[in-house]
């Protein structure tokens, strides 16, 4: 008798247990689509609201969680920090991609945030394969799902740009593909992943899908229903060699060849559109989220940067390219329902970094704005060095914002280099155009909670950053005077769009403020893994069913 009630409530303790793996099992997704808009600021949301289509952007909002108040946290708001800080849930001053490329103060070189000559291009002759995350110091949330799923789960990057593909896939990839155009027109890798390319890559690439794309560029409705951009015709942006003014219509097949070859479809919404296709294809060749590991694909939509850093934020060109961009996300999310099943994926929508709207524009409208003359800066200081200290080529490097000082120069000062440092901060913040400076001794001593502080130091790496920070006045650049740029800690840059939506998501919106950082942990949460090694973020808790 004791026997069969300890039998019979064995069994009732089994079958609970083997309930509850099944409800746990069933509420991961089956797959995890990071997507990436490299230069998408927050109020391209709203600003183009009512061109796009349902099954879009507006899909994502409506059906999704819609995080408003979304904002990087950390300078320099650059695509390779920016890729970084949103799949590893960290900043530069832990993950170590503090800019696109930087200087090296050991090896006296400039480096590149994906660069690594110690592996092979796969799928084309040229050096541009020669690539892998080994600068990135942490893990991302797509390594903690391959460790948690005993290296099961599939992890794809893609993307138009290597560090928009290498970075967020993260170090244990199985693959990582980005677009090499010139005269080739196809995707590539590194020996990193692979050997050799699969045949589904292959077969892509035999289908020339790249010359389907030199086509004439005109806007995907009437020109004259875009009330949410400026003129056409105006001195704002940058446009294309062979064609005299930056207007609609653009010849693609005509320009391409004095445009970089295939790489102007990097400029062009095409580049996304080629993007969505491959990603298309990936979904089929790697059977993405087709059994109960999850998976996680990553897609990084590059050109609307180029576009950006061409034309500028305020740009016809601007719109259009997210229009069509809009039209690539619905077909996407349509193959998404067909080939892994409504419901049964999740997806997260951010940008790597915001634009500041073309100064020449803001100051033709009476807002504070300019350039900086960095030359003359630069000329002025050193000077300046030399009569202070009575030494020459104090300066080893000047790049993305920083001072990277000459060690053995500094001695011969006789000073500490605190005491250079000093002197340094107190000089620059009486140039025109500087609004704040800070050096190396202060982010390191100091434990700064708000402000533009608080964003220089989370960007700041001990390791690898300068001695002397630098911030310029809001809406100064150094950059042409036409198109867009970005990099700065203020709204423009900082502030970009996170939606959320799918399995396990809830539907609403919330204007409490989120930061970058903050999406990595939440995926992890919602995936039941282990967080990313570095991560300092939050998981967004009102985000989650």
């Amino acid at each position: 008798m004791i026997n069969r009630i300890f039998l019979s409530v064995c069994l009732v303790v089994l079958s609970v247990t083997a309930k509850a793996q099944d409800t746990n099992q069933n509420t991961k997704p089956k797959l995890v689509v990071g997507i990436v808009v490299d230069q998408m600021r927050y109020d391209y949301l709203t600003r183009f609201y009512n061109k796009y289509a349902e099954g879009g952007f507006k899909r994502m909002m409506n059906d999704g969680f819609n995080c408003k108040n979304n904002h990087f946290n950390y300078i320099p708001t650059k695509t390779g920090p920016g890729h970084a800080s949103v799949f590893t849930g960290s900043t530069p001053k832990y993950h170590g991609i503090i800019a696109n490329d930087w200087y090296d103060k050991y090896g006296k070189t400039m480096v590149y945030c994906a660069g690594d000559d110690s592996y092979e291009s796969v799928g084309t002759t040229s050096k541009d394969g020669k690539m892998s995350p080994h600068r990135m110091k942490t893990t991302t949330f797509a390594d903690e799902n391959r460790l948690f799923t005993q290296m099961r789960g599939k992890t794809i990057g893609i993307s138009i740009k290597d560090r928009g593909a290498i970075l967020p896939a993260g170090h244990t990839a199985n693959a990582a593909y980005w677009f090499r155009g010139k005269d080739e027109g196809v995707f590539i890798s590194s020996t990193f992943y692979m050997n050799d390319l699969p045949k589904w890559v292959k077969d892509f690439n035999n289908l020339n899908v790249a010359d389907t794309y030199l086509k004439t560029w005109d806007t995907f409705f009437d020109i004259e229903t875009y009330t949410e951009s400026g003129d056409d015709l105006n001195t704002f942006e940058g446009g294309y060699r062979g064609k005299d003014e930056a207007i609609f219509p653009y010849n693609l097949k005509k320009l391409h060849k004095i445009n970089g070859g295939y790489d102007i479809l990097k400029a062009t919404p095409y580049g996304n559109s080629i993007v969505a296709d491959f990603a298309i294809a990936a979904l089929k060749g790697e059977a993405l989220g087709k059994d109960d590991i999850t998976d996680v694909l990553t897609v990084s939509f590059s050109s609307t940067d180029y576009v950006g850093h061409n034309f500028g934020v305020n740009s016809k060109e601007v719109e259009d390219t997210y229009i069509r961009l809009d039209r690539d996300l619905e077909r996407f999310f349509k193959a998404l329902d067909a080939e892994v099943g409504k419901g049964e994926y999740t997806v997260f929508l951010t940008a790597d970094h915001g634009a500041v709207e073309v100064p020449s524009y803001l100051k033709s409208k009476h807002i504070p704005s300019g350039y900086l003359n960095n030359r003359e800066t630069r000329k002025k200081f050193e000077a300046f060095l030399t009569e202070t200290f009575g030494v020459e080529d104090l300066i080893e490097n000047i790049s993305n914002d920083q001072i990277f000082l000459n060690y053995d120069q500094v001695k011969k000062t006789g000073k500490t280099l605190s005491e250079v440092q000093d002197v340094m901060v107190n000089e620059l913040i009486q140039y025109d155009g500087v609004y704040k400076v800070y050096s190396a001794t202060t982010m390191s001593n100091n434990d700064f909670t708000s402000g533009m502080e608080e964003l220089l130091q989370k960007g700041y790496n001990q390791k690898y950053s300068g001695d002397i920070l630098v911030v310029s006045n809001p809406g100064f650049i150094s950059y042409s005077k036409t198109g867009s740029t970005h990099g700065s800690g203020f709204n423009y840059d900082t502030h970009v769009p996170l939606l959320f939506f799918g399995k396990g998501i809830k539907h609403g919106e919330t204007l409490q403020k989120t930061v970058i950082p903050d999406i990595a942990p939440t995926v992890s949460a919602l995936l039941g893994i282990s967080f990313p090694n570095g991560s300092t973020g939050q998981p967004l808790e009102f985000v989650l069913d």
